[in-house]
């Protein structure tokens, strides 16, 4: 099976489509054949990145700490395009600072956009799958949670390592249905990762020495097109697990 056709005729959603990484995702996904719905804060953003898509994609305004908007958005995908077969968890307001500094409702807000509303989508999505014979679910972490000096990051790795125990939980509860569950853990150059490059540029300078491959990867063709490989029948046999896209910097291992 080709590339172009190896989602053909599968339902993805993809939240914080409009820009960054989950704009690469949607249109690798696109590309791999699959119909997009783009969910997002901003509607004119996602309609835009949906216009690239192509395949019948379309935008839909989601507010992802907000569970009863988060399930009305599923439910107007549904709708619109019979079922949910990919889901794609990427919108997320980061928590970034030394303890010290982070406000209790930054803190909040992590989770809430965080393991919270991957938890939410990830349950509003899982009876159209069981429906529809399985599924893939997309999460996203951070090399945060495995920094050597943590400072500056403890409450962006908390919020990004119950990501992590709500995929191996959810890899576990819905493998019997033919649903698979993963993190990545990717380095893009995001609008994110350039505005952290534009506040800390000498941190940023010698933290991408350490990549091996020596580059931050496009949002399109690095992450994007992983993930659409990811959700295809030759990764059939792989849940569960965290999938570092970072150039081989993060040590997962240790």
């Amino acid at each position: 099976m080709s590339g172009e056709a190896m989602l053909q005729g599968k339902i993805a959603i993809v939240t914080g489509a409009g820009q960054g990484v989950g704009r690469g995702i949607a249109l690798a996904l696109a590309k791999a054949g699959a119909t997009v719905a783009l969910l997002g804060r901003t509607l004119s953003k996602v309609e835009a990145t949906a216009a690239e898509c192509g395949n019948g994609s379309r935008g839909f305004h989601v507010d992802i700490k907000d569970g009863e908007k988060i399930q009305t958005a599923v439910a107007e995908v549904i709708a619109a395009f019979g079922g949910v077969d990919i889901l794609v968890n990427n919108a997320q307001e980061v928590p970034l600072g030394t303890l010290m500094s982070v406000t209790d409702e930054a803190f909040l807000a992590g989770f809430e956009s965080g393991p919270v509303a991957t938890m939410r989508m990830m349950k509003a999505c899982q009876p159209s799958m069981v429906a529809r014979g399985g599924g893939v679910i997309i999460n996203l972490t951070s090399s945060a949670t495995v920094r050597w000096d943590m400072a500056g990051y403890g409450t962006y790795a908390a919020v990004k390592k119950a990501i992590q125990s709500l995929t191996r939980a959810a890899a576990s509860e819905w493998g019997p249905n033919g649903i698979r569950v993963l993190n990545i853990a990717p380095h893009a150059d995001s609008p994110g990762l350039k505005a952290w490059i534009a506040a800390r540029p000498a941190e940023a300078e010698a933290f991408f020495s350490t990549i091996p491959l020596r580059r931050i990867g496009s949002c399109e063709n690095d992450i994007g097109e992983a993930v659409a490989a990811l959700c295809g029948p030759s990764f059939a046999y792989l849940t569960g697990a965290t999938i570092p896209l970072d150039g081989g910097q993060a040590n997962f291992d240790g």
